[in-house]
């Protein structure tokens, strides 16, 4: 989104406030063109012989995004069989989608092989389970390097203490797994989290994870993960995509030569591919000052928008009603019963009540996580691309909230307690 002249625009000249005008407040809007430029940013720093990009759809799981995504070539990393399921109906081929779980039931795992997707599979326990239940299905065992990608805990999932992966010195039993079961393994994995900044860190990973890769001489691929930074405030830095693929690429073509063979170099991308096409647009409803606080109170809250409650995320706030103007300090504040706070302290063109807001990067990680909390209504989601603006998930309303509640026959007669 860019500023021409005195309004706000998305690529294609598309106004957001005709946008909200027509499908209502609040909403999720995502930008296609940028999607694509993140996806060929990516394709393009990658220089090996056999790549394939799985875009991480538990970041946005709209059924339209998954069919943008088939379309640029991109094929699937999901983490649950109902992610599976969709990617199907946005007619992925199943061997083009990698179902990577944690902590789930063998029998979830038999339903995605039944789908014919490829399996990865993070601990021992279930890794034996598998091994005697289908001896013939290939796998993929994903490996915890013990490394911490970034700064956040909550993110950073290849640490030792992380429940995620096998760790690298249980190599031992899982060889003696494979070997007892007759598993063909075909594939190894790591993701160590997100925010990844140092390509130093995540190439240390990536030796740890070749390593184990000679142990298997049968391998279709290798699965690096993703965790790519994107910069979410003004002057913040984000991974720098061309150089780490200069430097992975230069070591896994060497790798190749070394094991005698062209692997196939597999990443996960998910919030690097749609953070920054997605914007959240909440409208002020309140502007409360008290005696050391200056609040803008919306029509939003946690229930649509959890990052900065949950991660302690930072998401740029821009006024889009009144592009120019004196600046102000606000801490912007959602209506939920609960302490949801979107930014504290946050200079911005003086806001009125009406006026409307734009949550920047919101395209990862925010309408998958929204609920129902406080009885609200989850809303409407916009794609625009090449120009035109598509409803791609209509406003709930209360027929939703109430669809799956069955309401029990034995509190019919009860007369009201007076």
């Amino acid at each position: 989104m860019v500023l021409d002249n005195d309004r706000y625009v998305l690529s294609g000249g598309v106004d957001p406030l005709q946008l909200i005008e027509e499908y209502g407040c609040p909403l999720y809007v995502y930008d296609s063109a940028i999607i694509q430029r993140q996806y060929k940013r990516m394709e393009n720093a990658m220089k090996v012989k056999r790549l394939q990009l799985n875009y991480a759809c538990k970041a946005l799981s709209n059924i339209n995004i998954l069919k943008l995504f088939r379309k640029m070539g991109s094929g699937l990393d999901t983490v649950s069989v109902q992610e599976v399921s969709i990617g199907i109906r946005a007619g992925f081929d199943p061997q083009d989608i990698i179902f990577t779980p944690n902590c789930v039931s063998l029998e979830e795992i038999e339903e995605a092989v039944e789908y014919g997707v490829k399996i990865n599979i993070d601990n021992t326990s279930i890794l034996e389970q598998f091994g005697q239940a289908f001896p013939d299905t290939p796998v993929c065992i994903r490996i915890n390097p013990h490394i911490m990608a970034g700064a956040n805990a909550k993110t950073s999932v290849g640490h030792i203490d992380s429940k995620f992966g096998i760790s690298f010195h249980q190599m031992p039993l899982v060889h003696r797994i494979v070997e007892a079961t007759g598993l063909k393994v075909e594939g190894v994995h790591m993701h160590t989290g997100s925010d990844i900044l140092d390509p130093e860190v995540f190439l240390s990973g990536a030796e740890i994870l070749l390593n184990i890769a000679k142990e298997f001489p049968d391998l279709d691929y290798i699965d690096f993960g993703s965790g790519f930074k994107v910069a979410y405030k003004p002057g913040d830095v984000e991974t720098d995509i061309e150089e780490l693929g200069s430097r992975i690429s230069e070591r896994f073509n060497k790798f190749c030569e070394e094991y005698g063979k062209d692997l196939k170099l597999m990443f996960e991308p998910g919030k690097f591919m749609v953070s920054e096409a997605g914007y959240f647009f909440a409208q002020v409803n309140v502007i409360k000052q008290t005696t050391s606080t200056v609040f803008a109170g919306v029509d939003s809250g946690l229930n649509h928008f959890i990052r900065p409650m949950f991660y302690n995320a930072y998401h740029k706030i821009t006024n889009i009603s009144r592009p120019k103007g004196k600046a102000r300090f606000y801490t912007v504040v959602g209506y939920i019963c609960e302490t949801d706070t979107f930014g504290i302290n946050r200079q911005m063109t003086e806001l009125q009540e009406g006026d409307f807001i734009c949550m920047h990067n919101a395209g990862a990680y925010c309408f998958s996580m929204a609920s129902n909390y406080n009885s609200r209504y989850r809303p409407a989601e916009v794609l625009v691309h090449e120009g035109q603006a598509y409803l791609i998930r209509k406003r709930e309303n209360m027929e939703d909230l109430l669809r799956t509640q069955v309401e029990a026959p034995i509190f019919d007669e009860v007369p009201a307690v007076k």
